[in-house]
């Protein structure tokens, strides 16, 4: 079984039917992930002690996931960027060797001109160039395209239920 953030692979995941209640449930959370269980409870005709084991349940499933984002320039990290892989290969042995790095956050592989995406956070362009050598170093990496983020103009997780 993954660990709660540890989404498992596209290939073993399964569509899950959500009733009305999980989908207000999940509804209320991305409003506010702090949000209380009894608060919770009253908006959606439940008790504090069924939200609770609905809201575990969810987790568990790895419908979702209850997370703090942070602000990377607030922290520190002053370089973000997108960088295009084009790979040959097992796709997923090279998205795995770039997953374990540190500062990528996201790995996708994909369709299209890139064979994966990912996404990473640093501090210095000094560390941005090492990074980018440990990714071009990778077994199966052809080539890379970095794109680096100006200015972010929109980033939600609130893409709801259906």
């Amino acid at each position: 079984m993954p660990q709660q953030g540890d989404p498992l692979p596209m290939s073993e995941r399964r569509p899950v039917q959500l009733d009305e209640t999980a989908k207000q449930i999940i509804e209320q959370l991305q409003q506010d992930g702090r949000r209380s269980y009894a608060a919770i409870g009253k908006a959606v005709g439940l008790s504090e002690a069924a939200v609770r084991q609905r809201v575990q349940k969810l987790l568990d499933t790895g419908v979702m996931q209850i997370v703090g984002v942070t602000d990377p320039l607030m922290l520190g990290f002053s370089r973000q960027m997108m960088i295009g892989v084009k790979a040959q290969g097992d796709l997923e042995e090279v998205a795995g060797e770039l997953a374990a790095v540190d500062e990528i956050d996201y790995v996708v592989i994909t369709a299209g001109s890139y064979d994966i995406l990912v996404e990473l956070v640093c501090e210095s362009d000094e560390r941005l160039l090492e990074l980018l050598g440990r990714i071009r170093s990778v077994p199966g990496v052809l080539s890379t395209e970095s794109f680096v983020y100006l200015k972010l103009r929109k980033q939600t997780y609130s893409w709801g239920t259906r």
